[in-house]
């Protein structure tokens, strides 16, 4: 998960394509990895 206030919504791509670029490079894994790059606000509110 990202923070959204720290990552646009086109900067997403970018980022996933680097962490996928970083898997690639670092680790040896049968198949494939799916990356999946969150980018949500929550907001919780509390009535007394």
């Amino acid at each position: 998960m990202v923070r959204p206030e720290n990552v646009r919504d086109d900067e997403m791509i970018l980022k996933a394509r680097e962490i996928c670029k970083k898997i690639e490079d670092e680790l040896d894994y049968p198949g494939q990895i799916k990356v999946h790059i969150i980018r949500e606000t929550r907001i919780t509110e509390y009535a007394k």
